[in-house]
């Protein structure tokens, strides 16, 4: 098959910027709301604490590598705090924007972050929602779910020994509704960068974590609970010792 004969060549093509197609939209969508939360939810306010002693930016970018040989450790409250202020903790506030510690197009941050906790000394395992206003896990359902986790990312066994799985979401009118098709290029682009504060932060804590781009879409969807319309899930990574 040609190139341009992909669906991938063109989306790219149709999505391309020029100064005759600036503003245009094929439809126009309404936008959603900027925050999510779960108000029936058991909520586990995080505390970050002092900041931890860690090595240096550039030793970290230097010794990190994705790691997938897992040992069913538990990792701290503290710790799992530290990790959830790096995906998207808020750093300053403009007017009615939280900004936070990853970039996003637009600061309209279509990103939502669950975690699914398979072993911690300090919160029940289980599969957790954070609220970024708050800075807090909304806890979705009680219990392990490392099997499951690993079964939707078509049997990739170190989900069900990692110590926690970060699953992230695009609530994709956030985006869409101000940079039309093109913004699906922006959401991708924020989410990857949440995704590399977690690697770092991980390396940074002494833990090891890996991304994950191979799981079964609307299964993954169906288990948290997401229509896979307006929100899907669209990228995973595991962090343990």
């Amino acid at each position: 098959m040609a190139l341009k004969q992909t669906i991938a060549y063109s989306y790219l093509k149709a999505t391309n910027l020029s100064l005759e197609r600036l503003g245009i939209r094929e439809v126009s969508l309404s936008s959603a709301p900027r925050f999510k939360e779960y108000p029936e939810a058991s909520k586990v306010k995080l505390s970050l604490g002092d900041y931890p002693k860690t090595k240096t930016f550039f030793e970290i970018l230097e010794v990190r590598r994705s790691e997938r040989d897992y040992r069913k450790k538990p990792i701290s409250l503290r710790e799992i705090a530290w990790l959830c202020y790096a995906v998207q903790g808020v750093t300053a506030v403009a007017g009615t924007y939280l900004l936070r510690t990853a970039p996003s197009a637009g600061a309209l941050y279509p990103i939502e972050t669950y975690l699914g906790i398979n072993f911690s000394t300090d919160i029940k395992p289980g599969i957790y929602h954070l609220e970024v206003r708050t800075f807090s896990l909304e806890l979705l359902k009680e219990g392990y779910f490392g099997k499951e986790l690993a079964n939707l990312a078509l049997g990739q066994s170190f989900l069900a020994t990692a110590s926690v799985v970060f699953i992230w979401s695009a609530v994709l009118r956030r985006t869409l509704s101000k940079y039309g098709s093109r913004g699906l290029r922006y959401i991708f682009m924020d989410c990857a960068h949440i995704c590399q504060n977690l690697l770092l932060a991980s390396e940074a804590l002494e833990l090891k974590a890996c991304p994950v781009g191979a799981f079964l879409d609307e299964d993954f969807n169906e288990f948290l609970g997401l229509d896979g319309e307006e929100e899907s899930v669209i990228y995973l990574a595991t962090v343990g010792k």
